[in-house]
């Protein structure tokens, strides 16, 4: 969306002046659309030498002015900071009690870059004031005022100072966001780097195949860098690293993957290292997490105990300017994580982080940087250097427009939203009000909610107590998440008018669930096609509307068989759900929840192939699938449907998962799909190889699984030690014979009687795309072999290997393959006049 002030047609006439006398940014032009070309300055840094005690000597790399000003400017930001950093460079400053006498800075005290913000805030508290050596008077040496005796009076801090010279003036909150979220910046960068290199080391050593996401992202001008210098090698990895965790966001493509018998390429997985990889990753979020809080302390805040300081009222322009430049940039890379269960487990980062946004947007002044779109940089190029000049270079970066923070925060919102319907599913919710005795959270097992906002790990804990405390962490994360954009959207509200909020909110993506996810006007939703088309767009209608209703919340238990304690369900694994009522399962329960927050967003959708999921609105451990066949294999378009259920042990053991496109039993589809609807996948542990890794894996990987390596080109490679027949007539024939039973039944007999609670979607798929089916099933049609569907085709003991035929003409018009192909044919042309 596009972020601007003066659009009579968005903002509301009566909150204009208001918004425009609060807002800094009343006025200015932000847009995802955006591009902009900026020249910035690399410079050597040079060194000083500093005391923090008279004996102790510190050699310093100062700040650069060209550090100090990057990022993409908007109206006069660049004038504000340059004039700000010109006046803390001075090598003095004048006693403003007109004695006459100047106090001297030492070089470098302002900009020196220290290893640790602790360090750099002790100093500047104890040398950021000095008495005139004329006079007597105290002095601040950042602005140059007197250190008023009034402000002495205040009430003290919590460290008992009666004034914290730190918050003396606006000049020195400007410096100490610059500064501190410079350090942020860094860190973050460092940490990426740090991650990268674990993982390279992993491949060379031999361990652990299975890339890890131990970090959500580099700065953006380091990140595009990094890109711009090993583009050749980052491809292959991040390929496999989408394939193996299911984070793809388009889904199966049509490049081919040589299956290895298994139905989950590889060989036996290796745990080495991921425990010390997880270490790793906590002690790096500690870090950035504790640089993060000590930063924040800076921030304008009206909320500041026991009193707001004067900048806090008052801020002072540059600290706008870092945040909406540095803290963005950070921020936005941290929300870009697409896995709320990721987030959970890294409380100690994330609990800042929402920190920050909820900090950040309570400031009027500060408020509306949240719902601005973050220009991100895109390209950088090194420019040539000037003769003489070997200390600066230049290079120009171009930034262009992308999604701000409050649009990222919504994903998560999402994800949020449907872990505590997972989670309320599963359990009675808690009374959070009700404080509980000491005697009766020892007996209970329950962790306080302060000990949960923290997100540090509880080491006293075990058993079911420890159980019920991660438990209650997820609950509190996740409400903190809720409230966050809620404090978020009263900041835009009360800044920028209530048109603009709900301008924000129709353009943010929406719970594929809720009613709001679809339009107001119902018959809207009806999907409708004109002759004329293209094909571009019908397959942007196509992923848009399957995007939409991807995971969605339904009634899948058994009219008049339901009963208040004991209802029965639409699902092969009805018995094991009954079996489950009444039980107090606190780690399953916590599985479910972060597993429905990540499926709710996460779910691959694309023309070439899409998952959608339905999970029951009272017992969320009851699921149904469908897997649209993949783009390029014998499965192409077909409609595949799977009952899952996660078990009473769920995640330390796998989902149960049955195959239901069979036939009524008579079709087996590939050798790890069985006519009785067994599914063969060693993530199942229905077959050999990589398993199930207790709380890792989880239900979409399976899925994907099923998409990718199950579903894929030639099927016949499926069975072991058949993996060198590709291209053999054998394995011609094996497909040839999976395509008709797909005409038959994962498309005809769908159409014909499709399965709940999936026959919308079966209709509205086959509808949408029935021009490219034509095209698809007369391809079938020529490659057909003539035969007839042979049920036991594959045996398993390689029995069945005919030789392949090219039958002629008057063959395949009487062949059963043209017979079904005809009567699909006509079922699209049906669904198309209803259109």
């Amino acid at each position: 969306m596009d972020y601007y002030d003066d659009d009579e047609e968005f903002l509301d006439p009566n909150l204009k002046r208001t918004g425009e006398e609060i807002d800094p940014y009343a006025g200015i032009f932000f847009s995802k659309d955006r591009r902009e070309e900026v020249i910035e300055i690399e410079e050597t840094p040079e060194r000083v030498t500093l005391y923090s005690t008279p004996s102790t000597s510190h050699i310093l790399p100062l700040m650069t002015q060209g550090e100090w000003m990057k990022g993409c400017p908007e109206g006069n930001e660049q004038g504000l900071l340059f004039g700000l950093w010109s006046d803390l460079q001075a090598p003095s400053v004048k006693c403003p009690n007109q004695c006459g006498a100047s106090l001297v800075r030492e070089k470098g005290m302002f900009t020196a870059i220290w290893g640790d913000f602790g360090q750099y805030v002790s100093y500047l508290r104890a040398h950021g004031q000095q008495q005139c050596p004329s006079c007597s008077v105290d002095v601040c040496l950042a602005c140059g005022e007197l250190v008023s005796a009034a402000r002495a009076d205040k009430p003290k801090r919590k460290d008992d100072n009666p004034l914290d010279p730190l918050f003396h003036c606006s000049e020195l909150q400007g410096l100490l966001l610059g500064m501190g979220l410079s350090m942020v910046e860094k860190m973050f960068e460092d940490q990426v780097r740090e991650a990268k290199e674990e993982r390279v080391d992993d491949q060379d050593e031999g361990k652990s195949r299975k890339k890890r996401r131990m970090a959500t992202g580099a700065s953006p001008v380091a990140q595009v860098i990094a890109n711009a210098e090993s583009s050749n090698a980052s491809t292959d990895e991040e390929g496999e690293e989408e394939y193996l965790f299911g984070v793809a966001k388009g889904g199966r493509g049509k490049g081919k993957r040589a299956p290895t018998g298994t139905g989950y390429g590889g060989g036996k997985e290796d745990q080495t290292g991921i425990l010390a990889a997880l270490e790793a990753q906590r002690a790096r979020d500690t870090r950035i997490g504790t640089l993060l809080s000590q930063v924040r302390v800076f921030l304008p805040s009206l909320a500041r105990k026991p009193d707001a300081e004067t900048s806090d009222y008052l801020p002072h322009p540059t600290a706008l300017v870092h945040v909406r430049r540095r803290f963005n940039s950070v921020g936005s890379a941290l929300l870009r994580n697409d896995s709320l269960a990721d987030m959970s487990d890294r409380q100690v980062l994330y609990f800042e982080l929402l920190e920050w946004l909820e900090t950040v947007s309570s400031h009027e002044a500060l408020g509306s940087i949240m719902g601005m779109p973050i220009m991100i940089p895109q390209t950088v190029t090194l420019m040539p250097e000037r003769p003489g000049s070997a200390q600066i270079r230049e290079r120009k970066i171009v930034y262009e427009g992308s999604a701000g923070p409050r649009e990222l925060l919504e994903a998560i919102v999402i994800q949020a939203r449907a872990a505590l319907k997972g989670w309320e599913s599963t359990k009675k919710k808690p009374d959070l009000k009700k404080e509980m005795t000491e005697a009766e959270k020892r007996k209970t097992g329950a962790v306080s909610i302060a000990a949960a906002e923290i997100g540090n790990p509880l080491p006293t804990l075990k058993g079911k107590e420890k159980e019920k405390a991660e438990d209650m962490r997820l609950f509190t994360f996740c409400n903190r998440i809720l409230a966050t954009a809620d404090a978020i959207d009263k900041s835009l509200s009360d800044t920028k008018g209530a048109a603009f909020l709900q301008r924000l909110r129709d353009a943010l993506p929406k719970a594929p669930w809720e009613p709001s996810s679809w339009s107001k006007d119902p018959a809207s939703d009806v999907l409708h096609l004109s002759d004329t088309a293209t094909d571009d767009e019908i397959r942007v209608t196509y992923e848009n509307w399957a995007n939409r209703i991807k995971f969605q919340y339904c009634d899948l238990s058994v009219e008049g068989e339901n009963s208040n304690d004991s209802p029965s369900f639409k699902s092969v694994f009805s018995n094991e759900a009954r079996g489950l009522v009444g039980t107090d399962l606190p780690k399953r329960s916590l599985a479910i929840a972060k597993e429905l927050a990540v499926l709710s967003t996460n779910l691959p959708v694309n023309w070439n192939s899409s998952i959608f999921l339905r999970v029951d609105e009272t017992r969320v451990d009851v699921i149904k699938g469908l897997i649209i066949g993949p783009e390029g294999t014998p499965y192409e378009n077909g409609c595949y449907v799977f009952d899952i259920f996660l078990g009473s042990n769920y995640n330390m053991s796998p989902p149960q998962v049955k195959y239901l496109t069979t036939n009524d039993g008579k079709f087996r589809f590939n050798p790890n799909l069985y006519a009785d609807g067994k599914v063969c996948l060693s993530l199942l542990g229905t077959w050999q190889g990589p398993g199930w890794n207790p709380g890792k894996s989880t239900l979409l990987q399976v899925l994907i699984s099923i998409q990718s390596m199950i579903l894929c080109d030639e099927p016949y490679l499926n069975e072991p030690g058949w993996e060198g027949q590709r291209g053999t007539p054998a394995s011609e024939q094996y497909s040839a014979n999976v395509r008709r039973m797909v005409v038959q039944t994962a498309m005809m007999g769908n159409l014909k009687n499709p399965p709940e609670p999936f026959a919308d979607i079966i209709r509205t798929h086959f509808r949408l795309k029935a021009r490219s089916l034509r095209v698809q099933l007369n391809k079938w049609l020529a490659l057909d072999d003539g035969a007839s569907i042979n049920e036991a085709q594959y045996t398993a003991h390689g029995k069945n290997k005919a030789t392949a035929r090219t039958p002629s003409a008057a063959e395949r018009s009487k062949s059963v393959m043209a017979a079904n192909v005809e009567g699909l044919k006509q079922l699209l042309q049906e669904l198309e006049k209803k259109d």
